[in-house]
Parts: structure tokens; sequence; C-alpha cells
């Protein structure tokens, strides 16, 4: 295991007079307006949901990245960067996850800003599968073909880890926010008992099971495998956008056949060819396992929430994990 470096700027706000500076509309989910209420950016979905669940009606809290985006190698527009700027706080999982975060909070003035590291308790697995070039991660991780990824970034798919980083996200609010800190703690506290329910819910499902691998199209469940104790194969890398080698496909083809795997996963929110070519090649069923990484604020206004998503994976693994 590798511990994540992961700075986090917790300046307290000067008063609520400094709360009031460039409290404009911010992200793809606020209006306009000229609220006195705490402005929070956050970078993609879990960030957001977390934080509308800490922060209810005390704070405006808006998203970076729609639904489809792909986040690992997202680039923000200035208009993005301006609104972080404008942001009494901002929030993000990771520097490995949002690779161009440190970049961006280095180009602007964070002196009476909060930023908000959701996975800074959290100590990153070393991702142990093929290495992808990435342009991003640092010079002590840079391989022949260019940057790679050396640790997994997508620890809120482990509800006990998204304890950890909502807890994180509350004591960051109630630092910026000192008028409303109790409440920001009491909500914590509310969301955190329902994170332990959704935990409760995946250890009853798999107690017992004797068939405890998935193959998956994005190595992105390895934290809730290792919660609950199964075992995560993959298409692709940590980057779902990264096609796989012919090599990996076919060691990847034996297996399935091998061990009568009986459905391969793929997300919703990215090209499917992959997983579609290697399911119809080994004659196995496809189902949808989500990373949760956007939701549509269609799906948004129709009830879906990281909770919600979750338990649909938790109901798709089932139909391999028995």
């Amino acid at each position: 295991m590798n511990k994540k470096k992961c700075t986090k700027w917790a300046l307290s706000l000067l008063g609520t007079a400094a709360m009031l500076v460039g409290c404009g509309a911010v992200g793809s989910t606020t209006e306009n307006t000229d609220s006195d209420k705490l402005q929070v950016v956050t970078t993609f979905y879990p960030m957001y949901d977390f934080t509308k669940q800490v922060a209810q009606d005390d704070a405006d809290v808006s998203l970076l990245l729609e639904a489809g985006m792909e986040v690992h190698s997202f680039e923000p527009s200035s208009q993005m960067i301006a609104e972080i700027q404008d942001a009494d706080v901002f929030i993000y999982n990771s520097p490995e996850m949002e690779t161009w975060v440190p970049d961006v909070l280095a180009s602007i003035d964070t002196s009476d800003m909060v930023v908000i590291c959701a996975s800074e308790a959290i100590t990153l697995l070393e991702y142990e599968g093929e290495a992808h070039a990435h342009e991003h991660e640092s010079d002590e991780e840079e391989s022949e073909t260019g940057h790679t990824h050396t640790v997994d970034p997508h620890v809120w798919l482990d509800p006990v880890l998204a304890q950890t980083e909502v807890t994180t996200i509350a004591e960051g609010l109630a630092e910026a926010d000192a008028d409303h800190a109790e409440n920001y703690l009491k909500n914590a506290e509310t969301y955190i008992g329902q994170l332990n329910e959704l935990d409760e819910a995946y250890r009853a499902a798999f107690e017992g099971a004797e068939n405890r691998t998935f193959v998956t199209q994005h190595a992105a469940f390895a934290y809730l495998a290792a919660r609950y104790n199964l075992v995560q194969m993959s298409v692709t890398g940590l980057n779902a956008e990264v096609e796989p080698s012919a090599a990996a496909l076919a060691t990847l083809s034996d297996y399935v056949k091998a061990n009568n795997i009986s459905h391969i996963y793929f997300e919703n929110n990215a090209s499917s060819q992959t997983a579609e070519t290697l399911a119809g090649e080994v004659g196995v069923e496809l189902a949808v396992l989500s990373p949760i990484e956007g939701i549509t604020e269609e799906d948004q206004e129709s009830g879906s929430d990281y909770i919600s998503v979750m338990l649909d994976n938790l109901e798709a693994l089932k139909q391999s994990i028995k």
C-alpha cells in the first residue's frame, strides 16, 4: 500500500464579509444567485452527493463535471477555474483522481477558501494491474510510455471508506461555516447511518458465497472487492478509456471460460464495445456495474443518488457472487 500524498488547504474564512466575496453562481447545478449561503464547488458526482447530504439547505453546492465527462482525463475550462476561484469551499476526491486539481489550485488565490481533499484520511491501494499512460502523474511514477497510475483513487465505491470521506467533508464545512457547524456534523452522522446500512446489505448478500469473482470493464472496484472479500478481474485498467492489449484480452477470455464466469459488467457512462466483444467471444451475459462517476440530472430528478446506485450495483453483483 502506498500512503497518498494529499495536500489540504484549510484556511479559515475571515468572518461573514469575507464569505460573501465572489459568491456568484458556480457549476452546472446552481442558478445565478446572490445568496449569502456558503458557496461550495465539488468536482464529480460522489463528492457532490456526499456534500449535499452534509450541507442540506445551509450551503449552495454545485457540480463541475456532468455525467458522461471522463473524470480521469478531464481538463477544466477557464470558466470552471473561475468558478472554483469564486467559491468559499472547493471539494475534490484526490489528486490521483482529479489530476488537474493541484495545477488549478496553484494558479488561483486560495487565501479565502477552504479546500477539502475528501480522501485525505485514506491510504490508497496500489494498483496491481497493467499500468496505463496518464499525462498528469508525478515524475517519480513515469514509465517509458508516459506517466502512469500507481494507486487506485476509487475509494468512494467502498461504503465504509465513503463514510470517512463524508466525515472529512463535514469537518471542512464546519470549519468554513462555524454558524452551521453543528448542522453539518449532525447531517453527516445521519448520512453515515445510511451508509452503515448499505455496508450491512453488502455483507449480508455476500456472506457464504462460493463464487467471489466478478469481471468488470473498468478496474474501479478494488476497494469494494477488498471490503467484502471479492476478486475483481477487469477488462481495462483504472482508466476505462484506455483499450486493453490483445494479450490481456486473451488472458481474460481464457480465465472467464475456465472459471464459469456468467456475467461481464460494463459501466453505463462509457463505451461498452470491448466488454461486448469479450462477452460475445466467451458466451456470457452483460450487466451494468456503475462506478458512479456521474449521474445525469434526469436520473437525479427521478431519485437516483449514490446509495440507490450502490444498491443497483449490489443487485447486479448478486448475479455473479453466489
